[in-house]
């Protein structure tokens, strides 16, 4: 067995360094997202000050994410012939918390959806999304089951098949409440199935069934159909379903290239709904310009790309197929957030990685990072010392150890 060790690499700097002007980033526009002509930030006292909290959770999730990068991404892998399974438990708890959160007793609910789980005095207000950790734990649980089954996940029934179950539960206890997390997991575990060695025609299989699911849950809300139509249309209920879209884009045409300057946007002062959290994208616009945002994006496609080469050059599947997902899971909810405010796509209810106001997100998003980085950060140390004898009696030297380029 290759034993591993870790050291830092070009691919895990970059990430790091990235992730980490991403999450100073969203503090700062938070705070001027939050700003109000009536009332200063901290008027509700400070454990209820948004620009506060963001700043205090993104504090804990750049400190979490610096010690996740040093922690062996192989601890979460499945252990032979050991009880200890950590990435079995943690996708049975995510599954558990899933079905909880739908329990009128447990669950509560926020802007219309039941999405939330209570921490805490509901004086404070502080709650957590389970669907956030799902997008760790489906991650981790595919990486680590398809890089066990190896190339038995191109047998349909005792491989391709369970993952597709395992995958379709993620994405129907998330899409009953949260249909845009549900398409991001389903894009992500369906591109980890193909990276793991799946047939493609077994996809094509299967593919009928998940497109009539997600057709059932379009259709099993009436917001989402309204969502749909106002996309195809905003300006026909420019004061109903239109009015998001609309705002957002007049968010981002005020802005022309170069913005009106921090802090001095007017969009956030009630006429554009959730500026600090699912549309925060817009205020970016508007008040650092286009090229303000073709920053974000640029900072975005540097993660996505050095993820690439860390799973490009990852020693061991696991590494492989969860270095790929992370990416995925990043790069993709960024593209989703990005096509929403942009109204290229039917609004949803999916924040900017790192940058939206939310403390379960961002700190859950900095766990992936950190175990994105530490696989760019894992090397091959050492082969296997049971080398078959030379002809005469000495034993073979051992192969020489090719460091993946960084």
């Amino acid at each position: 067995m290759i034993r591993l060790h870790s050291q830092p690499s070009a691919q895990s700097s970059a990430i790091l360094i990235t992730a980490a002007a991403l999450l100073a980033l969203g503090v700062v526009m938070v705070f001027s997202a939050t700003e109000s002509l009536t009332e200063g930030p901290f008027a509700n006292g400070f454990l209820k000050s948004p620009p506060l909290r963001q700043a205090l959770f993104s504090f804990v999730a750049l400190i979490t994410m610096l010690m996740v990068s040093l922690c062996p991404y192989q601890s979460w892998n499945l252990r032979r012939r050991s009880v200890i399974q950590p990435a079995l438990f943690l996708g049975l708890a995510s599954i558990a918390l899933l079905v909880m959160v739908l329990m009128p007793q447990f669950g509560e609910v926020r802007n219309g959806a039941r999405r939330w789980l209570p921490v805490g005095p509901s004086s404070i207000g502080l709650g957590f999304q389970p669907s956030e950790i799902a997008k760790l734990s489906l991650v981790m649980l595919l990486a680590a089951i398809c890089g066990a089954l190896g190339a038995r996940v191109r047998k349909f029934w005792f491989g391709f098949l369970p993952m597709c179950l395992l995958i379709g539960i993620f994405v129907g206890l998330v899409g009953i409440e949260d249909f845009g997390t549900a398409v991001l997991l389903g894009a992500v575990g369906f591109g980890m199935l193909i990276a793991a060695g799946a047939r493609l025609w077994h996809l094509g299989l299967v593919s009928m069934p998940a497109i009539a699911g997600f057709i059932y849950l379009i259709y099993d809300r009436s917001h989402r159909m309204k969502r749909l139509t106002a996309f195809l249309d905003p300006e026909a209920d420019p004061q109903g379903a239109g009015y998001q879209p609309l705002q957002s884009l007049m968010s981002i045409a005020s802005g022309d290239w170069w913005g009106c300057g921090l802090g001095a946007g007017v969009q956030k002062y009630g006429h554009l709904p959730e500026a600090r959290t699912d549309f925060i994208f817009a205020v970016i616009c508007e008040e650092l310009g286009i090229v303000g945002g073709l920053g974000v994006i640029g900072l975005f496609a540097v993660v996505v790309w050095q993820g690439r080469l860390a799973a490009q050059n990852a020693p061991d599947a696991f590494g492989r197929l969860f270095a790929l997902g992370a990416t995925l899971t990043i790069g993709l909810q960024a593209a989703i957030n990005i096509a929403v405010v942009t109204v290229s796509v039917p609004t949803k209810g999916i924040s900017l990685p790192l940058i939206s106001a939310g403390g379960t997100g961002v700190i859950f998003f900095s766990v992936l990072v950190g175990m994105l980085a530490n696989v760019a950060r894992a090397h091959p140390s050492s082969y296997p010392v049971n080398e078959p004898s030379a002809p005469n009696g000495e034993s073979n030297p051992a192969p020489p150890i090719i460091a993946p380029a960084t």
